[in-house]
């Protein structure tokens, strides 16, 4: 991890790969495979410790981006909109090892970062009123905050992090649930 976070610094993430962590370490590239998998495993492991603050903060923390103290009333869609800020400014902070770290397999929708971040979505859309599989209103919220799309739009789209907040919240906003 250690040789892994140094090339980073001085080269970016996207010039990190398994043989450049290898002989930083000063262990074989096998050693390295097996301990990260693949790239995708070693960048996911170097955000690891961003990833644990944040969920420690929506799990446990303050309200409205954690449940608050015992008893207290907390508005669903303002932890919801409060975490997907969270996630926003985490992403844009950590974009280039995201992207790098980014699998485009089937296999990124089962890590066990992305099911809960979609767990604790599902339980905001379910105590906002939603019912029944919400496996693609989850998606569709949670899109945005991607870091293809936070790159894509930041670079290609040209709108800066706030704006990308702001819109995020207005979608979020608008999502009402069924009358029953």
């Amino acid at each position: 991890m250690e040789a892994a976070t140094r090339l980073i610094e001085s080269c970016g993430a996207s010039a990190v790969t398994m043989d450049a962590v290898a002989r930083e370490a000063g262990v074989g590239k096998g050693t390295v495979f097996r301990r990260f998998g693949n790239r995708s495993g070693l960048m996911l492991a170097l955000l690891n410790h961003s990833e644990i603050q944040l969920q420690q903060a929506f799990l446990t923390g303050p309200a409205p981006l954690g449940p608050g103290d015992p008893g207290e009333k907390v508005d669903p869609l303002d932890r919801l909109i409060a975490f997907g800020r969270a996630r926003l400014a985490m992403a844009a902070a950590h974009l280039d090892l995201l992207l790098e770290a980014e699998d485009t397999g089937p296999q990124r929708f089962s890590h066990p970062t992305r099911t809960v971040v979609v767990t604790h979505t599902r339980m905001l859309l379910t105590q906002m009123g939603f019912r029944g599989n919400l496996e693609l209103l989850c998606m569709a919220v949670l899109a945005p905050l991607e870091a293809p799309a936070i790159h894509h739009m930041l670079h290609n789209d040209h709108m800066a992090l706030g704006h990308i907040g702001d819109r995020w919240e207005e979608l979020v906003r608008a999502l009402t649930p069924p009358r029953r």
